[in-house]
């Protein structure tokens, strides 16, 4: 669609706009003194950047048509005064008043008529030819819900209801919530999922968010009437329902994704072969010395989408049994003595650079927590909150940590001081910020601040 958008833009420019007539002087070179190939550059980078910001392309099939006018309307306000800045610079809009108004009407009726078109055609496509159809599934009951089921059933919007499941009484129901995770054991052919997200328990909500992101399918919550939205969340209309989606952030785009996982795999190769190829030599002996058991330790954390995966570090108890309840605390007697210096220092961290290596986790992003600590702390924090935070991989390091909140959860407030600072990196990530918390953690083991056990 963007692709015809440019090319009506331009070939109509050619048309109407002569633009041709005057030479740019303040260009030095032949291929700037062409004022149709500048206009060319000039209109593509900003239809495309005004796009972007008025969201012109984010047209969905529950979108009403009221709103595609109004974007329409919006695209085209905004890029006629592009226009007419551009014929300003060089002084030709007196003599070209009319032609630009009819170039930018037809620029409009063009574009227009064919996303209009584009519109019924589906919406016609859907009805009677039973194409461009999506596959749902929806979990939970209340008056939202029902509202949504009829909303779905409008064969206009191609969706097509394969199930309806909750603990509660409801019409029409094909079975109890653990009923659907049996369906969707033997189903991957599922695009959307809706949750009716205050009747899940948070182990559900759990299970869905694997479920969506294994099998690339959308996962949606429909709140209760008159819930707050939480700022976690991106809240679409079908008509006047909202439908909550999880928010996008930075660590959602594929660029990103790319630029971190390279940075990731250069800066742990170079760990692993400058410090821990040699300083693993030398603690295998300190620690062999002072206790049995092995170099490493290995325990279970949760990941990204909830995955769980084996975690490794340099052996520093004298028992490496994990005990549920049982954690490492200050002044632990446990804890030997060189392995006291090994978390004193973070060196005991030094073995997750090959769960980097594995793409488990991040050298930063949130730490991961113990399984029991994700059950127990994911009931006293906003679900949405705790739920944004299990959407990238995990860190050895993070802004958490070198704000003070790393190691043993004492209470209530660590944990969600926490959680609030690992969602500010998620919504604000950039290399940059990657960089600085990696020198900030440096910085921390040079000054010696003491680990929180």
């Amino acid at each position: 669609m963007i692709g015809y958008d440019l090319l009506v833009i331009n070939i109509l420019a050619f048309h109407f706009l002569n633009l041709d007539e005057e030479a740019l002087y303040f260009f030095s070179t032949k291929l700037f003194n062409n004022k149709q190939f500048l206009y060319f550059l000039y209109s593509t980078l900003f239809w495309v950047l005004i796009s972007f910001i008025l969201k012109f392309y984010r047209i969905y099939r529950h979108t009403s048509l009221t709103k595609i006018l109004l974007v329409l309307v919006k695209q085209f306000f905004v890029y006629s005064i592009v226009v007419y800045a551009f014929l300003g610079i060089f002084r030709s809009i007196s003599t070209q008043a009319f032609l630009v108004l009819k170039y930018l009407l037809c620029v409009f009726l063009l574009i227009g008529l064919i996303k209009l078109l584009s519109y019924y055609l589906l919406k016609y496509f859907r009805l009677y030819l039973g194409g461009n159809i999506r596959n749902v599934l929806i979990i939970g009951s209340g008056n939202n819900v029902e509202e949504l089921k009829n909303i779905l059933g409008n064969k206009t919007l191609g969706y097509h209801l394969v199930g309806h499941y909750s603990d509660l009484y409801s019409e029409n129901l094909s079975g109890t919530l653990s009923d659907s995770f049996q369906y969707l054991k033997h189903k991957n052919s599922i695009d959307e999922i809706y949750c009716a997200i205050d009747e899940l328990s948070e182990n559900q909500i759990n299970d869905y968010v694997k479920f969506a992101s294994i099998n690339k399918c959308n996962l949606k919550f429909v709140p209760k009437s008159g819930s707050l939205l939480s700022s976690r969340l991106k809240a679409d209309y079908y008509f006047y329902l909202p439908v909550l989606s999880i928010r996008e952030g930075a660590l959602s785009d594929d660029f990103n994704i790319a630029l971190k996982r390279g940075f990731d795999i250069l800066f742990s190769l170079f760990v692993l072969c400058f410090i821990f190829s040699w300083i693993s030599i030398i603690l295998f002996v300190l620690i062999k010395l002072e206790s049995k058991g092995p170099l490493f330790y290995k325990h279970k954390r949760t990941g990204i989408n909830y995955k769980e995966f084996y975690c490794y570090k340099f052996r520093s108890l004298t028992m490496t049994k994990e005990i549920e309840g049982n954690y490492v605390k200050r002044d632990d007697n446990r804890v030997t003595k060189i392995g006291k210096f090994l978390r004193k220092t973070s060196l005991d961290e030094l073995p997750q650079f090959f769960n980097v290596l594995l793409g488990e986790m991040s050298v930063v992003g949130p730490r991961p927590h113990m399984l029991s600590y994700t059950d127990e702390y994911s009931k006293k924090i906003d679900k949405y909150n705790f739920i944004h935070r299990h959407l990238v991989k995990p860190g050895i390091t993070g802004l958490a940590q070198v704000k003070g909140f790393r190691g043993e959860i004492k209470n209530d407030f660590d944990i969600k001081n926490r959680v609030k600072y690992d969602n500010f990196y998620i919504e604000n990530w950039s290399i940059l910020l990657d960089i600085q918390i990696i020198i900030q953690t440096i910085i921390n083991i040079i000054k010696g601040d003491e680990k929180a056990y």
